[in-house]
């Protein structure tokens, strides 16, 4: 059960969870966010920002659907996880009227089906005539990512002989790395930002149908009330935005075997005029 997750003793019942405010809970927040390594970076650096803040801070990970149950039932406060309008649409369509969309934290985001450069074709149209060199397969990540989801319908609209194979942010990366250093064809659910266009070259095949939609961005979610509650806290949420390079470069520090706490640290200390313009506004 969903709710064990997050809060011990958590009940079925339906609606926001309701807490009396106190001066000590105002500097209190949580953070839900899912475990892609876009997502790992930003909310560290989130978490960094608000520490600074003096605030305390959990950070609560889950996948992608539970995290939207989790802010419609008041159980976080906060994500920067939400990648619209098309990646997360159907969490969207379920649990958006119990949910406070404060704004975009990044734009210029994108999903779609990665390759290595040295791959001979472009297109998803494409991959029916070159099966044995990708394996037949299609490697993704968690099961309930939406990308997985729209990989799914992409297979159907493409009519691709292929299966795509589940697996983690990681596990893809590492996948994706092991046959890169070999030269071997490979095809992945990507997106971006993400680390992997720093350390690889690589290329989107393109999506004549559309099945991947157009450019996205990753939207600031909180909890309804949480405003009211804490507006401060929230002013910081609402004013957080970042470029791809500030994510991809947080990312690259991840990879490169930092921990994503000091990565993110890292940063905060070196763009102390924006941390500052978060903060104070």
């Amino acid at each position: 059960m969903f709710c064990g997750i997050l809060v011990a003793g958590c009940t079925d019942e339906t609606g926001p969870a309701t807490t009396e405010p106190t001066a000590e809970a105002a500097k209190e927040v949580s953070i839900g966010y899912v475990l892609w390594d876009s997502e790992i970076a930003s909310t560290n650096v989130l978490k960094a920002v608000y520490e600074q803040a003096g605030y305390d801070v959990e950070l609560k990970a889950v996948d992608a659907g539970p995290l939207y149950q989790a802010l419609a039932d008041g159980q976080v406060d906060m994500s920067i996880s939400s990648w619209m309008p098309a990646t997360h649409a159907a969490y969207w369509d379920t649990y958006g009227d119990l949910i406070d969309m404060v704004g975009q934290n990044l734009q210029g985001a994108k999903i779609g089906l990665v390759v290595p450069s040295y791959v001979t074709i472009d297109s998803i149209a494409e991959m029916n005539d070159v099966v044995e060199e990708f394996d037949g397969k299609i490697i993704g990540i968690e099961p309930g990512a939406g990308i997985m989801a729209a990989t799914e319908t992409a297979i159907e609209v493409y009519d691709l002989d292929y299966t795509l194979v589940a697996s983690s942010s990681a596990g893809m990366a590492a996948q994706l790395s092991d046959a890169y250093a070999e030269g071997d064809w490979i095809v992945v659910t990507g997106w971006t930002p993400h680390w992997k266009f720093v350390r690889f070259d690589l290329k989107y095949l393109d999506d004549p149908e559309g099945v991947y939609g157009g450019e996205e961005y990753i939207a600031s979610l909180a909890r309804m009330g949480f405003e009211e509650d804490n507006p401060e806290a929230y002013a910081i949420l609402e004013r957080f935005s970042w470029e791809p390079q500030d994510m991809e470069s947080v990312m690259l520090a991840v990879e490169s075997g930092e921990s994503p706490e000091d990565a993110a640290q890292a940063w905060v200390d070196a763009n102390q005029d924006t941390v500052s313009f978060w903060i104070n506004g």
